[in-house]
């Protein structure tokens, strides 16, 4: 699945991202009314399928970078041969707030269970995703797993491969009644230029799934070590 869409100074760029809406899914709680158990299923429903808008913001060196971000959901669609739903991510990318580029991707998934396929973008990219593992409903502090391996072909034609990356997903307790969900990613996908490296989207959530918080951290070898720019929702 695509996430993130910038293109940014510093050779640094990013590719289709996200806040979040309602879950409404109760979870357990102990006697201390600390909560132990988050949606994780409802969670990645308002991150990569729902309709929303968002802006990520950063400092890379003495610049200010962000990304406008809406996904909106496209219904029904075929991709790969299947019978599929579509949310399309369009992004606006800027720095020191003038427009650097645009970007426009899809991600095709499946629902009960959520399944994700794929991804189109603008640049003609055709990724096919294996999802190794259903995604939990519930799961409790501490959880993780993997997630999918996501191979990036040029074009539909899917003669000339890119590359391909691993996800996973962890959950960590933040406070009482919130916790991290981070996606991580094994190459920098959100690199525009240079997969080197590797970039984790974490979403701060509440016990209904509600996104309340999100940061994209990008790590990419350097001559003077690891170079990390973070990203913020705003």
């Amino acid at each position: 699945m695509k996430t993130l869409g910038l293109c940014i100074a510093a050779g640094l760029g990013l590719s289709a991202c996200a806040s979040g809406i309602s879950g409404g899914t109760t979870v357990n709680t102990n006697p201390n009314n600390i909560v132990t158990q988050y949606p994780v299923e409802t969670v990645m429903l308002n991150i990569y399928t729902k309709q929303r808008s968002e802006k990520l913001v950063a400092i890379v060196g003495n610049q200010s970078a962000s990304a406008d971000i809406q996904i909106t959901p496209k219904g029904s669609i075929q991709f790969n041969n299947k019978a599929v739903q579509g949310a399309e991510v369009n992004t606006i990318n800027k720095v020191n707030n003038r427009i650097t580029d645009q970007s426009v991707a899809i991600n095709y998934f499946t629902l009960n269970p959520l399944v994700f396929h794929g991804f189109t973008d603008s640049t003609g990219k055709y990724s096919l995703s294996n999802q190794t593992t259903i995604i939990p409903k519930m799961a409790t502090v501490g959880d993780s797993n993997k997630l999918m391996t996501e191979t990036v072909y040029a074009d539909s034609s899917m003669h000339k491969k890119i590359g391909s990356y691993e996800q996973d997903w962890s959950l960590a307790r933040d406070t009482n009644n919130t916790a991290w969900l981070c996606i991580e990613n094994s190459k920098n996908l959100l690199l525009s230029s240079d997969p080197i490296g590797t970039s984790s989207e974490c979403y701060k959530i509440n016990a209904k799934g509600d996104i309340l918080a999100n940061k994209v951290t990008l790590n990419q070898p350097s001559i003077d070590g690891t170079k990390t720019v973070v990203f913020t929702s705003q």
